[in-house]
């Protein structure tokens, strides 16, 4: 026995010595490896440019990764086994060639990174040679531990059996990389260039190229979230995605698994979206799953380690000696206290891990499906039938439906979708481990919970329900709230803005209401999750202690209150991922119908060949369908040349340049729109098409242009097009873009022809008033230009463009006369004729027909005439003779048009006034901005990252305060109970179940724990409650005080402050303040204080702990402050990405057939794939940036439970903590891996929302208007005041603001009572300031106007402005009724209303409207002529009868009859009252008792008009004269 015992032992010693031998004489020289791979990589480097931060990829690059790690395990393991099987013995070799081992590990995978990095992999044969070796090695020893009958049975036989394996299969993979790479042993060795992605530098995202350690941990994103303080992230930092992400990729992916559905068969057969997306992504959402299984079977790993290490704390030694070394079994291990902890730190990690790398896989395919979905979209919407459009099937709000709403439905929906197959595992497997714990008490619980999930889903349906509702009222508000901010001057020169201030409180009354239910139901749905757990666990415990009469111990006990939490999770999840599956099966059958709707007919018609008849777009005799849905046309959108063109064929008439033959077209009814079209448009010759409105000139160019659908005939076009049309349509069509940008439209730029074109358009003015000139941004989101503006640059896109064909869709609607004729002269006869172009020209000015070379003369949707002026004026005289008249009419309007200022001239006015009132406003902002980055510049990298990284105390606490400071107590008090009731509970836990008590000895345990938990319940129900009526208050106070700030403000703060940063305030950001903070507040609350109350319970049982927290503290607090920063501005950057993508596909459907005429198909496809390229790397680094977070938050977490367990088993050395309070320790420590990301989350979420607060406070500041008086006692004015209408000015100096010039200086004049007066000059003489003056709407700093002996400076505002009347030269109307929009007061009768009505000349007009007074107006008065408008804008001043009527330029939008009646009716109506007329036609006032003439600010003249007009160098007469 003794020899053998030598001889083992020497054999081991043997053994261990070979194994060191291999770790320190293999291991030496591997650094040596590495500098030889160094200078490897520096030679490779130049050879072949990789980017500096990636690397190339070895086959088998993932399961070596993998390999490595479970070796690692393994070596940690052994490691384990050694020590504790050493027992304070001197035996080295049982842990000391494990350790090696794992530093040969370590050192062997950072060695290998380095050769993959450079390229180099010769070098691989050191690697190669180590893993025989070593494999032999072991391989001997395991011989070895074989002979001497050392088995499965003892633990390191089993992990030296595994490390074998391990080796001989990282053997393999290295025998692999030779095989494929043909390194080494072959003659021709392969090379490999890097991936398409690296070699281009513009790709930041790396995510597939990096090692996977840097793609478990998202190492790669350091250098961008650790950077974002430095310098904030832009656009030009994220770069560009791979390849294999982007939008192009992944369509082409869908469209072809879409139409390899569709058989020739069965041909009409409707492809599954479902299918498609399944065959497109199917894998990595298996991926997804599998990673996702694996995390949920490690999250009972917790738990179980739990319950091992509460059990085994107080375990002696039992392990067996074996030939004089402890051997022990796999059962032992297990056994051990720190061996468990390890273990559950490492189930921590990798479960993490893995739950991370699932989110992210998700995460990318969803962004994959939603890319290549919008590329399906985008691709339908420029092939859908026009008749889709214009009949109304396919509206352009349903088109962003499915941009906007139903591809994220879709979306959201795939990141979910794990959950839908992994929750089921999750709970059965729950359930099973509490079964095996606790018995059936443990299903008592279970069942609690499942019982309540159908509440919890009952809730989810009933919050989306609310939120539609609140929707609905909110959009209310925001329509009442935008007319109010559109009409601002007119409700403050009526004093009605209180009324109307009334209306919108009333409308978010009804919103509150609502916001009410939302909370009600949100603090349910809180409620519901905290008290879950407490239900479950009080159900459990109770059921137990009356089954088996006794408590279950404290490892049970805890390991089960760590299972109702995983419980619970997935639970309370199913009721969102239902109501996404839900939403996501309607998202897939709007998409589903979207592309099956009709497509426009095939046009290789337009392509020259004149002999292709419209088969394709001919209808089917019942149905109404498109023919060519049949035989779809595949569009490989990979191919983004222009569409391949037909040879072209001479035709027989060279001089036609488009032929329609026996046409019949419709725009989607059997009924033909257009019939018998028998027309031919000459080659370069300019064609007009005449008629009555609605008799189908417009319909016919879009015939021509393959738009309708043909029922029979067809269209011919010659070959000398070039193949697209340059088209203005009638609607105007603008880009967001620059104006050049819109001009040119994408072709080449060409200064001399650009410069031209303005010219002939008349633009130039217009643009220099705009503020960058040419390059201001218009459209959608752009400058809202006037609709003459925007009819100017679309005509000039239609002359820019190099076309042989040019159609002009009625462009002179928009124009005055003079512009008419210069675009006329100079644009169609001069620019596009000299060119030799064929002009389709369709119009209503019958005065520019003597310029046609061809006219077709349309009626009811048929050809009545063809031919040209001449051949019309023999052969149809009747024809001829109504032109005529209509011609003489139209120069008649011209005279009257020539007399007055053009209408053009007024557009630019307006346009002058929005720019000029901003000017002083952009010079402050401009010179704040400058300031700014001046102190960037001086700045730091500290105190920049200090600024960018503050968390905004200042704006919480006012968010707090306009709740109202008792709610603020109230949560703050009711959370701190609640969350020292659940300690409670967990504390009051852990000393029953550690007392161990019989049923009679522990009789005030039970009640005591059902009280806590009882009180738990009702407190989660306050708490929550609480919180969301904290922020209920809030929105209101805060809504309420921003409409009261801004009502009241001076007109000075809407003249610098743009409309939309207003509305932004009460849109956006109210939204944000009613529904996303409040349970953002109490996520944050919560998690930060179950972290907080966690450490604490932990502190208080091990006080050790608190070593280890202080690293960790530091640790966290630098994570969250990097994360915030480059969170904001990854959100930021996804939120400005998002607009223009949106933008881009409604400016898409509504400029359809433009596009489509100018064959711009595929530059606007292209836009849209880089539009959706660049919005989804920003969500995607936003998503990375998450999972990067989340994942170190939880490494995080992972430590803390490992500190907390060490501390624990050290601390039962000095007999501290009871099993019980270890088990609680241990469970809250687990519970603070959950919710230690949230509380950075949360944070960064509430950062972001608080600047909604912020801008909404900056609006607070805002200084209101003096509505007081400085008047002592107000009821000192007369009701009847002003009685006779007197009004002295006396020296007047008015500025708009204290930091701009005086706009009028020193006036004196003196205006008797019922004087009529006019007031004119020249533009920006000062003319409307002096009306506003009265009205004390702008800074009267010196001087005064005195009224019946009252200064209105002193006056009360609401007194002052009720008593005056005016007429504004822009009407306004607001949605309501006639009478609303006369009398909002209510305070007038019926009669009087209709005698205004009357002298307004309108009385005819309203009531034969039905409904009378009571008719209809819609938003902005749109259902009435502009003209129109304005008579009603004079109605409601003569409703107020007051003895001062002061008109602005008031008949710019009436025409000259008009205007004369009015003028005597006003001079009857107002005979005895002072009326100050300031006037735009100086016509009007010629015969004015006296007439105020102003300069530069500064009065001039003031005399009657007669008298002005005879001194003959008197200012007025040089006006009444250039005015003539």
């Amino acid at each position: 026995m003794t020899e053998n015992y030598n001889y083992s032992a020497t054999v081991f010693l043997l053994i261990s010595w070979c194994q060191g031998q291999i770790h320190h004489n293999i291991f030496p020289s591997l650094p040596v490896c590495f500098c030889v791979c160094l200078s490897g990589w520096g030679s490779q480097s130049s050879k072949v440019q990789i980017h500096h931060n990636t690397w190339l990829h070895f086959p088998g690059h993932n399961l070596r990764w993998i390999l490595t790690f479970l070796l690692l395990f393994v070596h940690v393991c052994e490691f384990a086994e050694g020590v504790v099987s050493n027992d304070n013995r001197d035996h080295l070799h049982l842990y000391m060639p494990a350790f090696m081992g794992f530093i040969a590990a370590t050192t062997s995978v950072v060695y290998y990174h380095n050769i993959e990095t450079s390229n180099f992999p010769k070098l691989l044969l050191v690697l190669f040679i180590y893993w025989v070796l070593a494999f032999i090695t072991k391989s001997i020893k395991l011989w070895k531990y074989a002979e001497f009958s050392v088995g499965p049975r003892h633990l390191r036989f089993c992990i030296t059996a595994l490390i074998v394996i391990l080796y001989a299969l990282l053997m393999a993979v290295e025998i692999n990389v030779i095989r494929v790479r043909k390194y080494v042993f072959f003659a021709n060795p392969q090379k490999v260039k890097p991936p398409e992605d690296l070699q281009d530098l513009g790709v930041r995202f790396l995510q597939p190229f990096v090692n996977l350690l840097s793609k478990a941990t998202y190492w790669w994103m350091n250098p961008l979230i650790i950077g974002a303080h430095k310098r904030p992230i832009e656009l030009k930092k994220i770069g560009k995605l791979p390849i294999a992400m982007r939008a192009l990729t992944n369509y082409l992916r869908l469209k072809d698994a879409y139409e390899d559905q569709r058989t020739p068969e069965d041909p009409d057969r409707a492809p599954s979206i479902w299918r498609s997306t399944y065959r497109a992504i199917g894998r990595p959402i298996l991926l997804s799953s599998t990673f996702r299984y694996l995390a949920d079977l490690l999250g009972f790993a917790g738990p179980l380690c739990i319950a091992g290490i509460v059990n085994h704390l107080k375990d002696g030694d039992n392990a067996d000696m074996y030939f004089g070394v402890y051997f022990m079994s796999s059962i032992k291990l297990l056994q051990n206290t720190p061996v468990l902890a390890v273990l559950l730190f490492l189930a921590l990690i990798l479960q993490r891990t893995f739950l991370q790398a699932s989110y992210y896989v998700t995460i990318e395919t969803g962004i994959n499906l939603r890319g290549a979905l919008l590329a399906m979209i985008y691709n339908k919407i420029l092939h859908l039938s026009t008749s889709n459009m214009s009949m109304g099937e396919m509206t352009l709000g349903q088109i962003n439906n499915l941009v906007a709403i139903e591809t994220n439905q879709l979306m959201w929906f795939l990141f979910l979708c794990p959950n839908l197959w992994a929750m089921p595992v999750q709970i059965v497997m729950g359930v099973v481990l509490l079964y095996y714990l606790l018995g059936w008490s443990a299903l008592m619980g279970a069942s609690v919970i499942v019982l309540l999930a159908p509440i919890q889903y009952l809730i989810a349906t009933k919050l989306a329900d609310t939120q539609k509702n609140t929707l609905e009222h909110s959009t209310d508000r925001l329509k009442k709230t935008t007319e109010i901010l559109k009409g601002i001057k007119l409700l403050k020169l009526y004093a009605w803005e209180n009324i109307f201030c009334d209306s919108v409180e009333e409308t978010r009354g009804k919103e509150f209401t609502s916001l009410k239910t939302f909370a009600l139901y949100t603090s349910m749905s809180i409620f519901m999750n905290a008290a879950l757990p407490i239900a479950a666990v009080l159900a459990t415990f109770v059921m137990h202690y009356f089954i088996t009469c006794t408590v279950p111990s404290p490892a049970e006990a805890f390991a089960a209150l760590a299972l109702f939490h995983i419980l619970v999770t997935p639970l309370l999840l199913l009721s969102t991922v239902v109501r996404f599956a839900v939403k996501a099966l309607v998202s897939v059958q709007k998409l589903g119908e979207f592309l099956q709707s009709d497509e426009i007919g095939d046009d290789s018609w337009r392509n020259g060949d004149m002999s292709v008849p419209l088969e394709a777009g001919k209808k089917h005799s019942g149905t109404t369908k498109a023919i060519n849905r049949k035989q779809p046309v595949r569009y490989q959108m990979n191919n983004y040349e222009q569409p391949s063109r037909r040879q072209m064929k001479p035709t027989e008439i060279e001089d036609v340049a488009v032929k329609v033959s026996n046409g019949f077209f419709t725009w989607g009814s059997n009924l033909s729109t257009l019939s018998d079209i028998n027309i031919r448009i000459p080659t370069g010759q300019l064609t007009m098409i005449v008629g009555q409105v609605g008799c189908g000139k417009s319909s016919l160019l879009l015939a021509m242009l393959g738009e309708m659908q043909t029922i029979e005939g067809r269209v011919c076009w010659s070959n000398k097009n070039r193949n697209s049309v340059a088209y203005a349509a009638q609607k105007s069509w603008l880009l967001n873009a620059t104006v050049e940008d819109n001009i040119t439209f994408g072709g080449h730029f060409s200064k001399q022809r650009y410069k031209a074109v303005i010219d002939a358009c008349s633009l130039q003015p217009d643009i220099d008033l705009l503020p960058f000139g040419d390059q201001t941004e218009i459209g959608e989101r752009g400058i809202n230009l006037s609709g003459g503006q925007r009819q100017r640059i679309c005509v000039a896109r239609a002359l820019y463009q190099n076309t042989n064909i040019v159609f002009l869709d009625d462009p002179f609607s928009a124009l005055d006369i003079h512009l008419s004729d210069h675009l006329m002269q100079e644009g169609i006869l001069k620019f596009l004729q000299d060119d030799k172009r064929t002009v389709v020209l369709v119009t209503h000015k019958l005065q520019y027909l003597i310029h046609a070379d061809w006219i077709i003369a349309m009626k009811d949707g048929s050809v009545l005439r063809e031919g040209t002026l001449k051949d019309i004026q023999t052969h149809d005289i009747e024809l001829y003779d109504h032109w005529k008249t209509l011609m003489n009419r139209q120069d008649q309007d011209l005279e009257k048009d020539v007399q007055q200022d053009s209408q053009t001239t007024l557009e630019r006015k307006t346009l002058r006034r929005a720019f000029y009132s901003r000017d002083a406003k952009n010079l402050i902002d401009d010179e704040d901005e400058e300031e700014e980055e001046e102190e960037e510049d001086d700045d730091n990298l500290s105190t920049t990252t200090n600024r960018r990284s503050k968390i905004p105390w200042k704006v919480c606490w006012c968010y707090l305060s306009s709740g109202g400071f008792f709610m603020v107590f109230l949560v703050v008090s009711s959370n701190l109970l609640k969350h020292s009731v659940i300690v409670a509970i967990d504390y009051w836990l852990a000393l029953w179940t550690s007392s161990q008590t019989s049923k009679s000895g522990d009789s005030y345990y039970l009640p005591v724990f059902i009280i806590l938990c009882a009180a738990g319940i009702i407190l989660c129900l306050f708490t929550s409650l609480s919180v969301e009526f904290l922020g209920l208050s809030a929105a209101i106070n805060l809504h309420h005080n921003l409409l009261n700030k801004i009502i009241h403000a001076p007109l000075r703060f809407f003249d610098i402050t743009p409309l939309g940063q207003i509305l932004n305030r009460f849109s956006a950001d109210t939204n944000i303040i009613d529904q996303h903070i409040p349970s953002t507040l109490e996520s944050l609350t919560r998690s930060t204080l179950l972290c907080l109350s966690a450490i604490g319970v932990i502190s208080s049982i091990t006080p050790t702990f608190l070593i280890t927290l202080v690293p960790l503290g530091v640790v966290f607090y630098f994570i969250q402050k990097y994360f915030r920063v480059a969170s904001k501005d990854l959100q930021d950057l996804d939120d400005s990405t998002q607009l223009p993508l949106l933008c881009h596909f409604s400016e898409t459907a509504e400029g359809l057939t433009t596009i489509r005429a100018f064959r711009h198909e595929a530059r606007f496809k292209l836009r849209m794939l880089e539009l959706t390229d660049t919005n989804n790397t920003a969500y995607l680094f936003l998503s990375t940036a998450n999972r990067w977070l989340e994942l170190r938050t939880d490494y995080l977490g992972a430590v803390l439970v490992f500190a907390a367990a060490g501390a624990s088993i050290w601390c039962l050395g000095y007999s501290l903590p009871s099993e019980g309070l270890v088990g609680l320790g241990l469970t809250y420590a687990l519970t603070v891996t959950n919710y230690l990301n949230w509380v950075v989350r949360n944070l960064a979420d509430l950062e972001v929302q608080m600047s909604a607060v912020k801008k909404v406070n900056s609006f607070l500041s805002t200084e209101s208007e003096n509505y007081e008086g400085s008047m002592g006692n107000p009821s000192q004015v007369p009701d009847n005041w002003p009685q006779s209408g007197e009004i002295k000015i006396q020296d007047l100096s008015v500025r708009y603001d204290s930091t701009l010039k005086p706009v009028l200086k020193h006036v004196n004049a003196y205006i008797k009572p019922g004087q009529k007066v006019g007031i004119c000059g020249r533009t920006g003489s000062g003319k409307s300031s002096l009306s506003l003056a009265f009205f004390n709407m702008v800074d009267v700093f010196d001087g005064k106007i005195v009224i019946d002996e009252i200064d209105l400076c002193k006056l009360p505002l609401q007194t002052l402005r009720s008593r005056l009347s005016i007429i504004l030269q822009d009407p306004v109307l607001f949605s309501g009724s006639i009478r609303f929009n006369l009398d909002p007061e209510r305070t007038c009768t019926d009669d009087r209303l209709w005698e205004a009505l009357e002298i307004a000349q309108l009385k005819n007009m309203v009531k034969a409207l039905p409904g009378g007074l009571d008719a209809v107006v819609t938003e902005g008065g749109e259902n009435f002529s502009v003209g129109q408008r304005q008579l009603f804008c004079l109605a409601r001043a003569f409703v107020r009868k007051s003895s001062i009527l002061i008109m602005d330029e008031a008949t710019a939008s009436i025409d000259m009859a008009t205007e004369n009646i009015l003028q005597k009716v006003v001079m009857t109506a107002f005979a005895d009252r002072t009326v100050v007329t300031i006037a735009h036609r100086v016509s009007s006032i010629l015969d004015a008792e006296q007439v105020l003439v102003f300069s530069s600010g500064i009065l001039v003249e003031s005399d009657s008009g007669p008298n002005l007009l005879a001194q003959e160098e008197s200012v007025f007469s040089v006006l009444v004269r250039t005015h003539k």
